[in-house]
């Protein structure tokens, strides 16, 4: 019979161990002969992994989240059976392992009320990882995504992970727009509707072109091997299109108004203008159906380019409170 593993007497034991190697790394000769950024460096990576015990530990008090009643799906089967399960869960602080009791049945899938309660994303990756990656992909290709993850947080993503984890965060994009159109009040919406758009050029990949563009690529000699030379743009681009529609408010301006924007005085400044209205903003385009990649980034209504990543185009548009990112054969969407 093998011996089970004694209890850990607190679950912050570790924590407070880490805590206390991480005072005597301070006081050490070692850390006193190191210049402030060397000390940064060693300080952020100790202290991350002590942020990551002490994270371990709260679950470890949390759980395993044993339900007080019948646990009961959403397809009205019970669920009886109880067992123990592990799974890891990748946070900004490093992985953490996440004890839960399972509720299962016969030809049924477990559930697990502590998941519930955490509110856990299904696969790996924590919601604030998540959260961080789709926002540095607004403003950074996914290699610099990848690089920053990895530099700045305990969590490792790679980039195909990087470009899944996007992609799932504009899943409820057209939901949301008609969730909050919905809702609206007919008071809310302003007298001028404004309808903004822009196209612009792309270059893709072979590959992504049209059909008639990419024979018409085929058939056209290039002075370079790799990659187009100066002025060759021929039969190497798609339009994207992009666009916006809101409603707004009237601006009144009085005549001082006027003249103090042309002769600006030390005074006080005069009142913003109104901005769009909440019911109005919403997507209303049709883009060329393509996937997107590189760097999607938030610009004024209308929309620009954002330029290329690894060969491949990326395209951001924007209304006042929506962005949407288009490329080469298929569409996503980027969600505030």
């Amino acid at each position: 019979m093998s011996a089970l593993p004694a209890p850990t007497a607190t679950p912050f034991a570790a924590a407070r161990a880490q805590f206390g190697a991480l005072e005597a790394f301070l006081g050490s000769p070692e850390a006193c002969h190191m210049t402030h950024s060397e000390l940064e460096r060693a300080l952020e990576q100790r202290g991350r992994e002590l942020l990551r015990q002490l994270l371990q530990a709260h679950l470890e008090v949390r759980g395993p989240g044993e339900a007080v009643g019948p646990v009961t799906g959403a397809d009205g089967v019970g669920r009886g059976r109880a067992r123990r399960h592990t799974r890891e869960l990748e946070t900004v602080f490093g992985e953490v392992e996440v004890e839960r009791v399972g509720y299962g049945a016969e030809g049924v899938a477990s559930l697990h009320p502590f998941d519930a309660d955490l509110h856990l994303p299904p696969e790996r990756y924590s919601r604030e990882v998540r959260r961080r990656v789709a926002e540095e992909a607004a403003t950074s290709s996914f290699e610099e995504v990848v690089h920053l993850l990895a530099t700045t947080t305990g969590a490792p993503v790679g980039k195909r992970q990087v470009e899944e984890l996007v992609g799932r965060a504009a899943q409820d994009f057209a939901a949301f727009y008609q969730e909050r159109y919905e809702v609206r009040p007919p008071e809310a919406t302003g007298p001028i509707l404004v309808l903004t758009a822009d196209g612009k050029g792309v270059g893709m990949r072979r590959a992504d072109l049209r059909a008639a563009t990419r024979q018409a690529a085929e058939r056209t000699p290039h002075k370079l091997r790799h990659r187009l030379s100066r002025g060759e743009k021929r039969h190497a681009k798609r339009m994207a299109t992009v666009a916006a529609v809101y409603t707004i408010a009237p601006y009144v301006r009085t005549p001082e108004a006027v003249l103090g924007g042309l002769a600006p005085q030390h005074g006080r400044e005069p009142p913003p203008a109104p901005g769009p209205s909440a019911r109005g903003s919403g997507p209303v385009w049709r883009s060329p159906r393509t996937r997107c990649s590189g760097r999607p980034s938030a610009r004024p209504a209308g929309g620009t380019p954002t330029g290329r990543s690894a060969g491949r185009p990326s395209w951001t548009a924007t209304s006042p409170s929506w962005r949407s990112c288009t490329g080469s054969s298929g569409r996503r969407d980027i969600t505030p």
